[in-house]
């Protein structure tokens, strides 16, 4: 299992809020970056949350400098919009490169990304809100909602060469309220991808939650970025609770 810091970032800079809303200043990526890496990370998650409002590719430079610093698996999303941008994040240092609302828009980017680069190097990123008993896509980080069941999304992703899922509940993220495990649960059930569970973590105990949910890794941000705890204290507390854990 892994533990997975992510890094929201505006302008070169590490953002948080709730609800991809209300963004508040958290640091440089860069040094975010490293930090978590000496804490323990297994791996790390860049998203570039205004290059899709804004309609551009991914600031790459912020790739390059947040990669000059880092030893560990990156991935990196946000207007991601064709084969070459994820050519141009690849070359930039990123190991993985995720779509979310071109993806939606056009799914065929899914079949390019993984023909051109392996299904190894392309994610979905599925943002997901709670709708009607089940869960429906939402996109342009969550201004969006496309009437799109997020399960059977799941599932075509995953066809169409998607080798992993980052999974967030818009209705948990920054709320520190617990991943939401029933949507995790289904997705799980859906898909034979590994899925990094993210939206809500106050604590390691949401972290156990989300793992027997189903999920292969959990992201965390503000927890992090607000310095109430650390990787390795994560760590420490999952295998505490019998969670088998990278070291």
């Amino acid at each position: 299992m892994r533990v997975v810091p992510c890094l929201d970032v505006d302008g070169g800079r590490v953002v948080k809020g709730v609800k991809f809303q209300g963004l508040r200043d958290a640091g440089d990526p860069a040094e975010r970056a490293a930090a978590y890496e000496g804490q323990g990370a297994d791996e790390l998650v860049v998203l570039d949350v205004s290059a899709t409002p804004e309609g551009r590719s991914n600031a790459t430079d912020t790739v390059r400098r947040v990669r000059e610093v880092l030893g560990i698996p990156l991935t990196v999303g946000g207007g991601v919009r064709r084969s070459e941008d994820a050519r141009r994040l690849l070359d930039a240092g990123a190991d993985k490169v995720a779509a979310n609302t071109a993806a939606v828009e056009d799914p065929s980017l899914l079949d390019a990304l993984a023909t051109t680069f392996g299904s190894q190097c392309t994610v979905l990123a599925l943002d997901a809100a709670r709708r009607d008993g089940g869960w429906e896509v939402v996109v342009r980080s969550g201004k969006e909602r496309t009437g799109l069941d997020a399960v059977t999304w799941a599932r075509e992703a995953a066809l169409r060469g998607a080798g992993e899922i980052v999974l967030t509940s818009w209705d948990r993220d920054g709320t520190r309220s617990g991943y939401d495990t029933e949507l995790i649960a289904a997705i799980a059930a859906a898909v034979s991808i590994p899925i990094v569970a993210s939206g809500g973590a106050a604590h390691a105990g949401h972290m156990v939650e989300a793992l027997r949910a189903g999920a292969s890794a959990v992201l965390a941000a503000s927890i992090l970025h607000d310095g109430e705890t650390t990787v390795g204290d994560l760590k420490r507390a999952l295998e505490a609770a019998g969670i088998p854990i990278r070291r």
